[in-house]
């Protein structure tokens, strides 16, 4: 927790692109500044990205010793067109090099960022005389910066990756839950078993090797055939994990953002006024969409639910607090009673969003 380098300044932010023009960049770190207070720490991030890297940083390096933001109609030009593909070098098995253009999906993104860069120094010179001299006509005009018409094509790509996949779900939801039950089996018969005794779970013949070392809680098994020695304990986690993903995914539909942040506290209870009955309710905290929202729990996604509390809370009378860390903000969040928390070692450690993908990418 003390070594993480957390959240840099802006300076530090727009330093990474190595912009040659020092006036240019004063004024990019001070535009950071002011937007930092209106921006999260991922939002300022990306917009360093843009501005730093795919506009000033690309103007120099087809424009060297350009020093003003007063572009040329040649030179904004040639950059919009430059900002709008993407150049990809690749190898083939033969060592060759082939350079691939393809239009960047956030292209418009850019145009967009800059456009609101020149305008904001615009507005913020009748003010403050430090903006006056950087206050001028902005190279992006308000049709280059529409999004209408991306939005669409970004729809679009999203629906057919739905009809792609959609077909395969059930195929995905049987697997992880076959997995989840052969891992679980195959853990209990090892930790039933003795130090090089041979035994047979979920349709495997596998042997608990003799350990020169203590292990720290972990049980390995390994094929009296030969071959590597397996993590019976890990593999029962990752496959509990990812069923546990898929399911609460595919019954709430939200992002797996939001899956980590599930707590305790996410699961209330509203009780309707003209019957009394008690209708369970999950509690989706404001992420992305800086929206909150709650959603009806069915009677597949409370058995879910239900097994994750059981398997988390284990003996104990309440949820374990844990400490999470928030990659997009860079800081750690307060001690809570989260979901998606595991048991290693002395303590309770919360599932990682990079944790999860793999585990689905595995599965």
């Amino acid at each position: 927790m003390f070594s993480g380098p957390g959240q840099p300044t802006c300076a530090q932010l727009i330093d990474r692109y190595h912009i040659a023009c020092q006036p240019v960049r004063d004024v990019l770190v001070d535009y950071l500044s002011e937007r930092k207070l209106v921006n999260d720490f991922s939002s300022l991030q990306h917009l360093a990205y843009l501005l730093g890297k795919l506009f000033w940083a690309d103007l120099e390096a087809h424009h060297p010793g350009i020093d003003t933001l007063k572009l040329p109609r040649d030179v904004a030009a040639a950059w919009k067109q430059r900002v709008m593909t993407r150049t990809r070098t690749t190898r083939t098995s033969g060592g060759q090099a082939v350079t691939t253009t393809s239009a960047r999906l956030d292209g418009r993104s850019v145009l967009t960022a800059v456009r609101a860069f020149y305008l904001d120094i615009a507005e913020w010179a009748d003010d403050d005389p430090r903006w006056g001299p950087w206050a001028v006509r902005s190279p992006v005009s308000a049709s280059e910066a529409s999004h209408k018409k991306d939005r669409s094509h970004r729809k679009s790509r999203t629906d057919q990756r739905t009809r792609e996949r959609l077909p395969v779900l059930p195929a995905l939801v049987a697997f992880v839950d076959a997995q989840r039950v052969a891992t679980a089996q195959r853990l209990r018969a090892a930790r039933n078993s003795a130090a090089g005794e041979v035994f047979t779970a979920a349709g495997q013949t596998l042997r608990r090797p003799v350990m020169k070392t203590k292990t720290t809680g972990r049980i390995w098994a390994e094929d009296p055939a030969g071959g590597n020695r397996r993590d019976l304990t890990f593999e029962e986690h990752r496959g509990f994990w990812t069923w546990a993903t898929v399911e609460v995914l595919r019954h709430t539909g939200i992002r797996i953002e939001e899956l980590t942040e599930l707590s305790h506290h996410s699961l209330i209870q509203y009780r309707l006024p003209d019957t009394g009955e008690l209708v369970p309710l999950l509690q989706i905290a404001p992420s992305k969409t800086d929206t909150e929202r709650l959603l009806v729990i069915s009677p597949e996604l409370a058995d879910v639910l239900s097994t994750i509390v059981s398997r988390v809370r284990g003996s104990q009378p309440n949820m374990p607090l844990v400490i999470s860390y928030d990659p997009g903000e860079r800081v750690y969040n307060p001690p809570m009673p989260l979901l998606f928390q595991y048991h290693c070692q002395l303590e309770n450690r919360p599932v990682a969003q990079t944790a999860l993908r793999k585990y689905l990418d595995h599965a």
